[in-house]
């Protein structure tokens, strides 16, 4: 039965394979770019020890960005799976956004180095907000496929939960977004309203579950 759905897909020209293999895919390049992210922490060889003390401190921002996208791409991943409990199918368009979103993700490093060392830098730290926007956006644009898309979306998924998606991952795009303006007044302040994501996250997770009042 799964081979006669995939064939008229396949006849569409759309993938051959599977969510289950293309998630498994994604699974490798989120570790991948986890890992990558720690090769940036670490502190000078051979110093002295009274010299310790002041390459730890010298590392606080370094640490700080590896945790801070650490945590990102943990959220994301976690959406992701989220998100792939939702697909019965894959089509061509479901693919191209969630390999652009594993392209961002891939990439990420890069970014987190920029704001490790540049953080007091308008630029580096719009370049960082631009990159969760990006790969929070690519997210949110999935969870919309699917809402166009009722033949691609499991049985007995409501339409609730992937509307409940599309929210959280507007969220992060317009607080990452709206950051961007703020680091030509003071990166540190725009840094500092990414954490606004976290309690409306939080908020929209429960206005969902509770339902109207």
């Amino acid at each position: 039965m799964s081979a006669e759905k995939r064939e008229p897909e396949a006849q569409r020209g759309g993938p051959a394979m599977g969510p289950e293999q293309l998630l498994a895919f994604g699974d490798a390049v989120f570790a991948i770019a986890i890992t990558l992210l720690v090769l940036d922490v670490g502190v000078q060889d051979d110093l002295a020890d009274s010299d310790l003390g002041d390459a730890l401190h010298d590392a606080l921002a370094d640490v700080g960005a590896y945790v801070l996208s650490f945590a990102v791409i943990g959220v994301l991943w976690l959406a992701q799976h989220a998100l792939f409990t939702s697909i019965a199918r894959l089509d061509t368009w479901l693919l191209y956004l969630y390999l652009a979103l594993l392209a961002v993700i891939a990439g990420l490093p890069f970014p987190t180095r920029l704001i490790s060392e540049y953080g007091d830098t308008a630029l580096a730290t719009a370049i960082y907000a631009g990159a969760i926007a990006a790969a929070s956006g690519l997210m949110t644009a999935m969870s919309l496929r699917l809402i166009c898309r009722p033949a691609l979306v499991e049985p007995g998924i409501p339409r609730e939960s992937l509307t409940r998606s599309v929210q959280q991952g507007m969220v992060m795009v317009v607080v990452f977004v709206a950051s961007m303006p703020l680091t030509l007044a003071s990166p540190l302040l725009a840094q500092l309203s990414w954490l606004v994501a976290v309690p409306l996250r939080i908020w929209l997770s429960r206005r969902s579950d509770t339902g109207p009042a």
